[in-house]
C-alpha cells in the first residue's frame, strides 16, 4: 500500500483528535532497518516517542484503529498532563 508520510499523519490525528485537543504536536519518520515508523510526540519541551509497525500503519490508512497505537497515545497524554 502506497501513501505519504502526511497522509499517514493526517489520518492518525483524524482518529485520535485527543491529540491535537492536548496542544501536542506529532512528527512521523520511517525506519526502514525495522520496517516501522517512528512516532515524535512533542508538547512544550517535552517530547515521548513510539513507533507504528509498517502494517499497523496499512490498517491505519485502511480506517481500522491500531490499538497499541491508541494505548500509547492514552498514555502520553497521561505523561504530558502529570508534567505540567
Amino acid at each position: 500500500m502506497a501513501y505519504t508520510m502526511e497522509s499517514l499523519k493526517d489520518k492518525i490525528l483524524e482518529m485520535y483528535p485527543e491529540i491535537k485537543q492536548h496542544g501536542i504536536s506529532l512528527f512521523l519518520e520511517f525506519d526502514s532497518n525495522k520496517n516501522a515508523y517512528l512516532v515524535k510526540f512533542l508538547k512544550n519541551d517535552k517530547e515521548l516517542t513510539t513507533h507504528l509497525e509498517k502494517r499497523d500503519a496499512d490498517d491505519c490508512m485502511n480506517n481500522i484503529r491500531c490499538i497499541y497505537l491508541g494505548v500509547q497515545i492514552g498514555q502520553f497524554i497521561k505523561n504530558f498532563e502529570s508534567r505540567d
